[in-house]
């Protein structure tokens, strides 16, 4: 986002307490940064705030003399590269639907030639009324970018979608709008998640893969400039602002979604705990509690990291392995084996780290060399990891095209 010229439009809602850290952010990534506020943000936080993060006076009223002598609206919505509004409220939405201009920050959204995203925020009930619904897809329809919202806590006491982004997954967001990053023009294809494979329409069979990993990864390379598709097992994460996620259920459902995707990608990631095997025949009735011993049948599910790596015009293809012991050797085997061109590797079964944690470390391994990422959150280690497959895909692709 460097040099980039963003307008962050504040309006009213106690989200706006988060535009401040937001503006923090931009900045750090080299955007300039001016922020309009409506009136009823001021109420929330001071305007003083934001010209103090921005290091820019904070635009506030239409008719202000001192700016419209020179048309001053015009001219800032001109200097936009991007209009971001957050938070969104529920009424700045139905504005911006309706093109009204009333207000400085209504008025330039509607003179802007530059392209608007929204990151809303408002209690559950307000996001969930048809008609801000019916907002929302006039104005995707349009061609704005909606940045969330996301499941959570919110001011009011209720739990629910509405809660505005964190400014980091804005920021990501933006980051993605502008396609910039040592990965900008490629496409990367995540497999995340756990599988359930039914024993009747009752039960399952999974594991404990929580999906953390594969969708902090699917974070990380948006943030790298890619385009990013999320094929994702069953988990309670919201996905990324920009990823297309593709939702299955059971291994072959996840098979065939991801050998669909693999050659129109330059890159893919199995994160992915797949189920090994699955039910043979898996009842069509509730199997009811009678028999002491229940023997259940199973069969070996097909190998999705394998099939990938043996297409004639493959991706990039990175594999992951959890294991219990003996880390090195059984990831360097399953590297060998399915002729992949990265492998990460983490333990599970420990106190610290691995499924269901917000934290892991990774052993990384290629053909000769390899590197360890210590401890640290999933957020951290899935940019350092996206940071090595970027390494790795343009050294190959250097090799393979040396002039």
């Amino acid at each position: 986002m460097a040099n980039k010229h963003i307008l962050l439009g504040i309006t009213g809602g106690i989200a706006a307490y988060k535009s401040a850290e937001l503006t923090r952010l931009l900045r750090a990534r080299g955007a300039q940064v001016r922020i309009a506020m409506t009136r009823a943000a001021t109420a929330f936080v001071g305007p003083l705030t934001f010209q103090a993060l921005s290091g820019n006076p904070v635009h506030l009223d239409l008719l202000d003399p001192a700016a419209e002598s020179a048309m001053g609206h015009i001219a800032l919505a001109r200097w936009a590269d991007l209009i971001l509004i957050a938070p969104a409220s529920a009424d700045f939405i139905a504005k911006l639907r309706l093109g009204l201009a009333d207000d400085l920050l209504s008025t330039l959204c509607l003179a802007a030639e530059a392209p608007i995203a929204i990151t809303p925020a408002m209690n559950r009930a307000m996001w969930e009324n048809p008609a801000t619904r019916e907002n929302i897809r006039c104005l995707e329809a349009r061609g704005l970018r909606i940045l969330g919202p996301v499941e959570g806590e919110q001011a009011c006491g209720e739990t629910g979608y509405g809660r505005m982004l964190e400014p980091l997954a804005i920021c990501e967001g933006v980051e993605k709008f502008f396609g910039t990053g040592p990965l900008a023009g490629l496409s990367v294809l995540i497999s995340a998640g756990p599988t359930r494979e039914p024993i009747d329409p009752v039960r399952y069979i999974s594991n404990r893969s929580s999906g953390k990993m594969g969708y902090a990864l699917a974070r990380a390379a948006l943030a790298a400039g890619t385009k990013v598709t999320l094929v994702s097992g069953p988990v309670h994460i919201q996905a990324p602002p920009g990823a297309e996620l593709v939702s299955v259920e059971t291994a072959q459902q996840m098979y065939d979604a991801v050998l669909a995707r693999a050659g129109s990608h330059d890159i893919y990631i199995g994160a992915a705990a797949v189920a090994d095997y699955a039910p043979a025949a898996p009842a069509q009735h509730k199997i009811k509690k009678q028999d002491e011993v229940m023997v259940l049948n199973l069969t070996r599910t097909r190998d999705i990291l394998g099939a990938v790596a043996a297409l004639p015009d493959r991706p990039f293809t990175v594999g992951f392995a959890a294991e219990t012991e003996r880390l090195e050797d059984y990831a360097r085997q399953k590297l060998e084996a399915k002729a992949l061109d990265m492998i990460a590797a983490n333990r599970v079964g420990q106190a610290q780290g691995g499924f269901d944690s917000d934290d892991n470390a990774l052993e990384v391994f290629w053909n000769g060399s390899g590197v360890r990422l210590d401890m640290a959150s999933k957020v951290l280690i899935a940019t350092r990891l996206i940071e090595l497959i970027t390494e790795r895909y343009h050294a190959k692709n250097s090799d393979q095209n040396p002039g």
